[in-house]
């Protein structure tokens, strides 16, 4: 087995649109039937509420330095019950 190293890379300002985009269309390539009327696989409005909520923490899922996905988490601080709101990665 190829040894690979896979990082979470917190999400820049700057790259926001990018990630949206990621994870919202077929940036990826086409994967199956299971898109919105929009087109989009995880609509823009759930990512965008996502990330903007106060207990969330965004990240790229980098592969060998290549970005391959994203996740976004929700993490509560006070219970420590912590939920995957969203999780995308390349098929290939």
């Amino acid at each position: 087995m190829k040894n690979t190293k896979v990082t979470l890379v917190p999400l820049r300002a700057d790259d926001r649109e990018q990630f949206i985009k990621y994870g919202a269309t077929l940036e990826f390539g086409e994967r199956d039937d299971h898109m919105d009327f929009d087109g989009e696989i995880i609509s823009r409005k759930t990512i965008e509420r996502c990330i903007d909520s106060p207990d969330s923490e965004t990240y790229r899922i980098v592969l060998d330095g290549r970005r391959v996905g994203g996740v976004i988490l929700k993490i509560n601080k006070e219970t420590h019950h912590n939920e995957l709101e969203i999780l995308f990665v390349s098929p290939e």
